[in-house]
């Protein structure tokens, strides 16, 4: 079979993404890659503001370039009435629509779930905000910064002498857009297979992130103590940490399954402490964590990355090196499985961007171009699906609408 006839999952699908930023677009990105059509609605003035965002080559966006795979992408002021009522048309045609503005402002404008899906029963649409529908703050205005603060992630990550730290890249709306995706998915399939109706699927930036770290409300819940930061270090397993090598690398460990923490153990050439009581047994391990810690970071100090690593891999060691971008994209592993891959691009000639992930088998994703200029199909979208000519097109750009 060709690579254009290659199936995919989600063929046939007509997604609106008329999010902007990270969340709501990262969703789209997955369906896209997935087979769906992708329409992305963006402002004329400017575009979608990850198009600014972060890193820039000769004024253009890197991230956009990722973000923006598999989609087209159309130019729709939705400040106009005329804006709205296209997007509306849009919208009645469409399986997925994708939103993130203020709950208020969508119900103002007349097109909340309740308006459109009036039209369009068959509607799946994914609202992500700052904080969900509903409560007094319903309608501030919310980026992945605060889920990562409210979530208690930030607590919990850095040094327990050190401020609560927030990580460098979009963790709060890579999972708050990886539960959309899923309950997109689902909602599809009530949808289609159940002979039901859409629905509306109402995500934040708090709750999934907040998901991934219940145990500090379970332990507060059940013993009424709230943990605290502890570096690289985790409550729940021993060894545990980052650890610097003679050459000034560094490697992280898990110790997380016992028979793991115990080979880590013999590795180093302290067999004497797997039938040590401190260090024998989990919870013993972990209320002697510094000491554990010490015998492991005093042996790697000792040794090369590549010396400590054939010692820990000889011996089924759950150790990893700390890789940059570089070593990354260089490591044998990712090359075989084809994780990086260089695609052409009009703008930049040629740019390496992760593949689909996961992997699938029978319908594996696709990635058919990058980011695509602001506008670039908003004549083929808007003279296809709504039969506008040329001379409505042009009017529309006049009154400023596209």
């Amino acid at each position: 079979m060709s690579p254009s006839a290659t199936p995919h999952s989600l063929a046939g699908l007509r997604v609106i993404d008329a999010a902007s930023l990270a969340a709501g677009p990262l969703v789209a990105t997955w369906l896209g890659e997935l087979g769906a059509e992708v329409i992305k609605i963006e402002q004329p003035e400017g575009g979608d503001a990850v198009r600014q965002w972060g890193t820039q080559k000769d004024g253009v966006g890197l991230m956009w370039k990722s973000l923006g795979r598999n989609k087209k992408s159309v130019t729709l002021n939705l400040r106009t009435e005329r804006g709205r009522d296209i997007l509306r048309e849009l919208a009645g045609g469409a399986d997925v629509l994708i939103m993130n503005l203020r709950p208020s402002t969508m119900e103002r404008w007349g097109i909340d779930y309740a308006s459109l899906s009036a039209a369009n029963e068959r509607l799946v649409m994914v609202h992500i905000t700052g904080f969900g529908a509903g409560g007094p703050k319903s309608d501030r205005p919310g980026f992945g910064t605060l889920g990562e603060a409210m979530s208690g992630f930030a607590h919990m990550t850095g040094q327990p002498d050190g401020p609560p730290t927030l990580p460098s890249f979009m963790l709060g709306d890579g999972v708050a857009a990886l539960n959309a995706t899923y309950a997109v998915l689902a909602a599809l399939y009530h949808r289609d297979v159940h002979d039901g109706s859409g629905q509306l699927i109402d995500v934040n930036l708090i709750e999934p992130l907040a998901r991934l770290l219940e145990q500090p409300v379970l332990t507060y819940d059940q013993l009424g103590t709230i943990p605290a930061r502890s570096g690289n270090r985790w409550d729940i397993s021993a060894p545990r940490n980052t650890y610097r090598t003679k050459d000034d690398r560094w490697l992280a460990m898990s110790g997380s399954a016992p028979s793991i923490a115990m080979r880590a153990l013999r590795a180093v050439g302290r067999e004497d402490l797997t039938t040590d009581p401190r260090f024998a047994e989990a919870q013993q391990r972990l209320r002697n964590a510094a000491e554990i810690d010490k015998v492991i970071a005093d042996w790697v100090a000792e040794r090369t990355l590549d010396d400590a690593m054939s010692v820990f891999e000889e011996a089924g060691v759950a150790a990893a090196p700390v890789y940059d971008a570089e070593q990354l994209l260089a490591d044998p592993q990712l090359r075989a499985r084809n994780v990086y891959r260089r695609m052409a691009d009009p703008e930049l000639g040629e740019m390496t961007v992760q593949g689909p992930v996961p992997m699938l088998s029978a319908t594996p994703g696709r990635v058919d171009h990058l980011g695509p200029e602001l506008g670039a199909h908003t004549d083929e979208v808007l003279g296809q699906l709504l039969d506008l000519t040329a001379e409505d097109l042009t009017s529309l750009r006049t009154e400023g609408v596209i």
